[in-house]
């Protein structure tokens, strides 16, 4: 597992509901609209389903390896002017961050450069935690992470002086 193939299997899941292509391209675009953010809470019902269904045949070491470069990309743009832009409990943050992932590669991107393009209405918890649940579900305890997917963990992009977001 490596990121081109993180990013395939996230494409994939995409692809089974419908992709949402107009959508995401008109956020990374900065021309979203209303019905845009509509269509995106619509896939979104299915995406995770889908997503699953991806990562369900993967062995122990594949799945593992996909939670932890999903907690790599939610890790690093766990930063101050992200969650400016969208506000919100430590919670609700990580939950914006994982809407950022889920949306793909080009979406991440575009939003890590350009915080002001992440919608704080959409986010997508269940991505955060499902490859670690099913890793749990399937082949026991996961081995212990040298980072962490929580908000204000990235100590780097958190100042001391920055105020952290509301605890949930």
């Amino acid at each position: 597992m490596d990121e081109q193939r993180f990013w395939a299997i996230i494409e994939q899941a995409w692809k089974k509901v419908g992709g949402a292509t107009v959508a995401r391209q008109r956020l990374i675009a900065d021309e979203f609209t209303e019905a845009d953010l509509v269509a995106l809470l619509d896939a979104l019902d299915d995406l995770m389903p889908a997503l699953r269904k991806q990562l369900y045949p993967l062995t122990a070491e594949e799945l593992l390896a996909f939670d932890r470069i999903l907690e790599r990309k939610l890790y690093e743009i766990d930063r101050v002017d992200m969650h400016t832009r969208t506000e919100g409990t430590a919670k609700e943050f990580l939950a914006i961050r994982g809407f950022i992932v889920a949306a793909g590669k080009d979406c991440y991107e575009a939003v890590g450069a350009n915080p002001a393009l992440a919608v704080p209405e959409l986010d997508c918890e269940e991505l955060c935690y499902m490859p670690m649940r099913m890793y749990e579900k399937q082949f026991g305890k996961m081995p212990r992470s040298e980072i962490s997917r929580e908000t204000c963990s990235n100590a780097l992009q958190w100042p001391e002086d920055e105020p952290e977001p509301e605890p949930d």
